[in-house]
């Protein structure tokens, strides 16, 4: 599967994996009705092959298809690095791949026929979950970017002073005297953009686990 990186729009989209056309074309009529855009494939090749748009939403995916079963599809997606969250659908009340799909990050698991309320209500939780992931992530990033800018000092500054370090404590700890660690310590702020040492600790957390180790 190829994402576009070019397209920036905002607007949720559904894509929908399924081999029956008229379910295709009964979900994509129902979200269309309540203004939601949606993409339709029949197969999970299908959907691998076609290039779709960088955009917030969900994958809706039939379990059992011809070739890649929507679990199959599934595993694929998680060996990528792929977290839009997926809404499973299946003719068959399969307890053991339900419970095989939720293990690996579904969301929801549907029968067929589901209620249209029933099918809208987990693709909005599935959205709206996919919008959360992708604020989260774009927070990540940003807090990356800012922490790639510290000097090593100031990163070890920062790592301290998350630990709960005072600055006595630091610049013990680093062999420089306290009046630098202040300095290293207000820059290294500023260049975090926080103003406290709560809002440090959360864009902490934000950092990468190997970045965090790399640099520990």
């Amino acid at each position: 599967m190829k994402v576009s990186g070019s397209e920036s729009a905002k607007v949720p989209i559904v894509t929908l994996v399924d081999d029956d056309c008229d379910v295709r074309e009964a979900m994509g009529n129902l979200l269309d009705s309540v203004g939601i855009e949606s993409l339709a494939f029949s197969s999970a090749q299908e959907f691998l092959a076609a290039k779709l748009p960088d955009r917030p939403g969900c994958f809706v995916l039939d379990v059992r298809m011809p070739g890649l079963s929507g679990l199959d599809l599934q595993h694929h997606l998680t060996s990528k690095g792929i977290s839009t969250p997926i809404v499973f659908l299946t003719g068959h009340g399969d307890i053991a791949m339900s419970v095989e799909a939720m293990k690996a990050g579904a969301l929801d698991f549907l029968t067929k026929p589901v209620r249209d309320q029933t099918f809208l209500d987990a693709v909005l939780k599935a959205i709206s979950t996919d919008l959360v992931r992708r604020e989260q992530a774009a927070m990540s990033r940003l807090h990356v970017d800012r922490y790639k800018a510290l000097t090593a000092r100031e990163r070890q500054v920062m790592n301290l002073v998350v630990a709960g370090a005072l600055n006595k404590q630091i610049a013990f700890d680093l062999g420089i005297s306290e009046v630098t660690v202040k300095l290293h310590r207000s820059s290294m702020m500023r260049k975090m953009q926080v103003n406290s040492v709560p809002h440090l600790v959360g864009a902490w957390h934000a950092l990468p686990e190997d970045l965090k180790t790399q640099d520990g």
